[in-house]
């Protein structure tokens, strides 16, 4: 298509800088008056392309010229190759040429600019392969075989056709039909150990309401009131909705956040220890008091 050619032109021309009709003709098998008619397409379209006659010349870009000036916006060109790179990541196909074309008309010296691990810090390289095994098992629709600790530590065998990587609430999930449940289900990916592929495939496509059906599934939601020292400040910003926030005059914070209640949100009101103070509702706060209360019987 006469698009894709005219891209390619460009391309070649941003990573040659000069390259002589009889090249680009011989490159995308067409004739040498088909190439200047594509040189006059993309002169009428407003990128600054010439022409020099006799020996050393061809068709080049005006110095310094930048495809992405005429297209995308500075955001706009650090969103796409940030996706790009995330995918590279985790090594999805064929990404790395077009990340290098991308980088090279962006004007971005070196894809190196940013680097995305999609592990915990302090993971090992198994942690890491996750990733790519998932990646491989979802594009390939082969089965996967793993072992689960749900949010009580029980462990459990699965065997899941997986179906989507997910990201919500700074922690990564995979969404697949479950054959030991019977159901599509959501799997948090630090909790799955010993991960596999089998050999075996399946068809399928995920649902459209994966967080709705999330949701559904979920422990009844509760609304915290919580008070918390302004030592923490640092992590509040990163884990919570600024707009839950409110600073108070003794510089302490109090936020008003609402979690599905269960083990985990206890736990994490606990993870920061004397810095935070359950406000409201009452429960929450009496079971939070009892829980220090047991921990510190361990110490006695």
């Amino acid at each position: 298509m006469q698009i894709n050619r005219l891209f390619e032109i460009v391309y070649l021309l941003l990573n040659k800088k000069t390259i002589t009709a009889k090249q680009l003709a011989e490159q995308f098998e067409v004739s040498i008056r088909t190439i200047y008619r594509d040189v006059d397409t993309l002169s009428a379209a407003g990128i600054p392309i010439y022409t020099n006659r006799g020996k050393g010349g061809g068709i080049s870009l005006i110095d310094d010229f930048i495809l992405n000036k005429s297209i995308f916006s500075e955001k706009e060109q650090n969103e796409i190759l940030i996706g790009l790179q995330s995918l590279s990541a985790v090594k999805f196909p064929e990404i790395e040429s077009v990340l290098t074309k991308l980088s090279l008309i962006f004007n971005k010296q070196g894809k190196n600019w940013i680097e995305v691990d999609f592990s915990n810090w302090g993971s090992d390289d198994r942690e890491r392969e996750k990733f790519n095994l998932l990646r491989e098992a979802i594009l390939n629709k082969t089965v996967v075989a793993f072992d689960y600790f749900n949010a009580y530590g029980e462990k459990m065998e699965r065997m899941v056709e997986p179906l989507k990587l997910l990201y919500k609430g700074r922690s990564w999930y995979f969404h697949g039909f479950c054959r030991v449940k019977n159901d599509f289900r959501i799997f948090k990916i630090t909790r799955v150990k010993n991960l596999s592929q089998l050999d075996e495939t399946f068809e399928g496509e995920p649902p459209d309401d994966i967080w709705d059906d999330l949701e559904s599934r979920s422990a009844r939601k509760v609304t915290l009131v919580v008070r918390f020292d302004e030592r923490i400040a640092y992590r509040l910003y990163d884990e919570l909705d600024p707009a839950c926030i409110q600073r108070n005059e003794d510089g302490s914070f109090t936020a008003m956040i609402t979690f599905p209640e269960d083990e985990w949100v206890y736990g994490y009101i606990l993870s920061y220890g004397p810095d935070a103070e359950v406000l409201e509702p009452k429960h929450i706060r009496e079971i939070i008091k009892r829980k220090l209360e047991e921990s510190l019987q361990k110490y006695l």
